[in-house]
C-alpha cells in the first residue's frame, strides 16, 4: 500500500533502536526523510549512514539531542525548524515503589516523557497549521490506561500525554493537521528483550515459557498472549503519519495485544 508521504520529512525522538527506530526504518521505506534521534551524535549519525547503505532509496540523518536538557532540545530545534511528521517516541521508565520515587524522578520524568513532546510541539505545530498539513503522533502505553503500581511515575506521564494529544488535536478543527496518540501494550524491543531473557535465565526456564508465564501472570488480560513486535507498532505509527489517516483525529488509537479490557 502507497500511504503517500513521500517527499515528507519525519522527525522521530528516541530513534535509536526499538520501537522508535522501527517507525523510522518504515516511514523511511515510503518515501520519507527520517531524521533519527539519540542521545550520542556519533551513535545517531553512524546509524544513519548504516540505514541508508542497508534500505537503499532511502534519506536518513541524524540530530542529537538529549531530551531531559533544554540546551539540547533549542540546538535541535535551531537545525531543524520545519518538518512534516512529529513522532514523539522518546521515553524513560524504570519500575521503582512509589515511597521509593523522591522528587527529582518525578521531575525527571515528567521533563523526558512529557515535554519532550510539548516543547517539539509548540515549535512544530503552528507552522504546520500554516502549511496545511502535518501529523503529530505521541507514542503513550497502555499504562496510561492502566497505571502499573510498579512505576507510577511513568504511568502518570503517559496519562499526560493523552490530554495533551488531545488538546492539540482540538486546535486543528478544519484543517488537514492530526494529533494523535499510540498506545502499544507490552511489546519484545531491545529494553524487553533484555529483561525477559535475564528472567529466564534467573529461573531457568526458556525464554517461550517465560514470556508464557509473564501473559499468565503479569499481563493476563492479553487476548493475543504474546509480546507485539516493534514493527506491529510501527505500521500502525506509520498509517496514522499518512494523509490516509485524514479522518483520524484526536484519537488515542491501542496496538496492546487486548491488554486493556475497557471497551472506550
Amino acid at each position: 500500500m502507497d500511504l503517500q508521504v513521500s517527499g515528507k520529512t519525519a522527525l522521530v525522538t528516541g530513534s535509536t533502536a526499538g520501537i522508535g527506530l522501527a517507525i523510522a526504518k518504515t516511514l523511511a521505506q515510503e518515501g520519507v526523510e527520517v531524521i533519527l534521534n539519540g542521545r550520542s551524535k556519533e551513535r545517531v549519525e553512524a546509524l544513519a549512514r548504516q540505514l541508508t547503505d542497508e534500505l537503499p532509496g532511502t534519506q536518513f540523518r541524524g540530530i542529537a539531542a538529549d531530551f531531559s536538557k533544554v540546551d539540547d532540545i533549542n540546538v535541535l530545534l535551531a537545525e531543524l525548524p520545519e518538518i512534516d511528521i512529529l513522532i514523539n517516541n522518546v521515553g524513560i521508565f524504570e519500575p521503582k515503589e512509589f515511597t521509593e520515587i523522591p522528587d527529582e524522578d518525578w521531575f525527571k520524568f515528567f521533563e523526558v516523557n512529557v515535554m519532550s513532546g510539548v516543547r517539539l510541539s509548540r515549535q512544530y505545530f503552528p507552522k504546520m497549521l500554516a502549511k496545511g498539513w502535518g501529523r503529530i503522533i505521541f507514542v503513550s502505553s497502555e499504562s496510561a490506561l492502566q497505571i502499573p503500581t510498579e512505576m507510577i511515575h511513568y504511568g502518570m506521564t503517559k496519562t499526560a500525554q493523552l490530554a495533551i494529544s488531545r488538546g492539540l488535536a482540538e486546535l486543528t478543527t478544519g484543517t488537514d493537521v492530526t494529533v494523535n496518540t499510540v498506545l502499544p501494550g507490552p511489546t519484545f524491543s531491545e529494553g524487553v528483550g533484555d529483561f525477559i531473557n535475564s528472567m529466564a535465565t534467573r529461573n531457568g526456564v526458556s525464554v517461550e515459557e517465560m514470556e508464557t508465564d509473564f501473559f499468565k501472570n503479569a499481563r493476563p488480560t492479553s487476548i493475543i498472549k504474546r509480546f507485539a513486535t516493534t514493527q506491529e507498532i510501527a505500521n500502525l505509527v506509520a498509517y496514522l503519519s499518512s494523509p490516509l489517516a485524514s479522518a483520524t483525529n484526536g484519537a488515542a488509537i491501542r496496538v496492546d495485544g487486548g491488554v486493556t479490557k475497557t471497551i472506550v
